[in-house]
Order: C-alpha cells, then structure tokens, then sequence
C-alpha cells in the first residue's frame, strides 16, 4: 500500500484562511501588519521565494514593502536599511533574504534586526528564547514542518524522531522544536548529517523522518522504517532535458521509492513550501497584534 501524499498546498490554504480572518480584525482597530523585504543582488531563486512572499502578502491582506538593492550594496548601507525599518511603525515584520553577497555579513545584518520584527525568528535573542520554551517568533519552514505533523495528527511526542540536516534554519531549530515539552515536542530527536556515517542505521530507527540536508534524494527506500511519516525539506535542482528550464525540482528523498515504504510522505515542490511562507505570514500577523495588545 503506498503512502499517503500529504498535500503542504492545502494545509497552507486553510491555516491562511485564519491568518485573513486575523488580518480583518486588525484592521477593524486601525492596523495594517506591514512586512518589509529587502532583497540584495540578483539571485533567481531569491527572486522567486520573494515574489512569492510578496504576492502571499498581497493575497491575504499584509502589507508589503519591497526593497532592491544592487549586488555592490555595502553592508553599512544594508544596516541602515534596516535600521529604519526597525523604526517604521507601519513595518511589523522585517525579512532579508539570504543568501547575502560575500561581502556582507549575514550574522551582522541578522543581528541589526528588532527582535520585535524579527518574522524569519533567526535572531539570536528570538532562538534563545525558542530554546528556553519562551514565546517568540519561530523559525517558518520548522514551524510549516509541525504544522504539517499537526494536520495529520502524528505527534511527534514518545516518538523517534531523526532530522538529516543541521542548518541554522531548520535542522538545529526544529530539533529543539521537537525536544520541547508537550503534545508536539516531547520527541526522541536524533540529529544526523553529511558527514554522520551510516546514516542508514539512524534513520530506519525513525518513526517520522525528516529530511533537510540539501542533497537530492539522499533518502532511498531501504533507508525508511516502513510505516513512517517522512517529512522532505530538501528542494534541489536536477537537469530534465523535457522542461523548458532544462532541470525539475526534487526533494532530499527518492519520493516514488519511499512512497512504497512510509505512511506517509510530502511531495517536492508541493509540501513544505507552502507552509513556509505561510509561517512567515503568520509571525507578521502576530506581531501586529502585539503592537495592538500594546496600546490597549
């Protein structure tokens, strides 16, 4: 019997029907949530996840305010970009999307930021506060990964649970996520990566696996407990001759192989993604309504 596709688009477009009803009642007080994108260089792919975010914003009622900037942005310029936007009352939320060119420093520019603003939650103040079980901002593509876990009722608590990835923006944050006390934490977390040897002994023992190491279907099929819920974060480029682009997008698992394995499973593109930016929506939301509880 093959796995259940878990469909990231849907879950995405019901949590976003909440997310306008929010924004309707902010705007019953006078508030608009306002998100701020700066976007330096010219790099496709942050070029598409910002229009996306700029057309998700304009979709559900958000304001948002684009800023470009050439690749020769000096860092010091950069910081003063941000700087005002840190002072802008009509700015909730502020995003640089990284990468950033070489000459800039990303933890400097990550730092600049409010952590009152801080949407993306990978301010260090924002992860300490995540790491203590204080409420903050939490980081999106983690946080689209528990809500995922969420709609299909697989709690993660009294589970195994192995991440293949240890980035700063998903590995490391959602095993913390995952170690929190109560019903969506409480987990059992193992964390591998590229260079954990037999990787295949760590994740057969998961019974949810999630993937997010960048590396195109690494996962294969003999790789998976079966029954398995397996979470794909990975979202890599793979030359297709029958595209017009040339190349198709793929996940860090061998989707059509572990589909005969898991329970469960998230497609690549179609899964994660959605709820990526759907996260980022709501920390905007939610910071606008803070400023609302504030000058009550």
């Amino acid at each position: 019997m093959k796995a259940t596709i878990i469909d990231g688009k849907a879950i995405a477009g019901n949590l976003r029907n909440e997310i306008k009803l929010a924004v309707e009642n902010l705007k019953k007080q006078g508030i608009v949530p306002g998100l701020g994108v700066v976007l330096v260089g010219d790099d496709p792919a942050s070029l598409s996840y910002v229009t996306a975010k700029e057309k998700a914003c304009e979709e559900n009622g958000i304001y948002s305010r684009e800023i470009r900037k050439p690749a020769s942005l000096q860092e010091k310029e950069l910081l003063g970009i941000i700087q005002s936007l840190n002072e802008d009352p009509a700015i909730h939320g502020i995003l640089v999307q990284l990468p950033l060119p070489k000459h800039i420093r990303e933890e400097k520019i990550i730092e600049a930021i409010s952590p009152e603003k801080d949407v993306d939650g990978f301010h260090p103040a924002s992860l300490g506060r995540m790491m203590t079980g204080q409420d903050t901002f939490l980081p999106c593509t983690p946080n689209g990964v528990l809500q995922i876990l969420k709609s299909i009722g697989a709690s993660p608590a009294g589970r195994h649970v192995t991440i293949v990835g240890r980035s700063n923006i998903v590995g490391k944050p959602l095993a913390n996520m995952l170690l929190a006390k109560g019903e969506w934490g409480d987990a059992t977390v193992t964390v591998c990566h590229s260079r954990t040897p037999d990787l295949a002994e760590y994740t057969r023992r998961a019974d949810i696996l999630i993937a997010a190491v960048g590396q195109a279907q690494l996962i294969t099929p003999e790789m998976v407990k079966p029954g398995a819920v397996v979470i794909d974060v990975g979202v890599n480029r793979v030359p297709d001759s029958t595209k017009k682009s040339g190349f198709r997008l793929v996940g860090d698992v061998d989707f059509h192989g572990v589909q005969e394995i898991a329970a469960a499973i998230t497609p690549v593109p179609g899964g994660v993604g959605p709820l990526t930016i759907t996260m980022l929506l709501y920390n905007t939301v939610q910071s606008a309504q803070r400023v609302g509880e504030q000058a009550q």
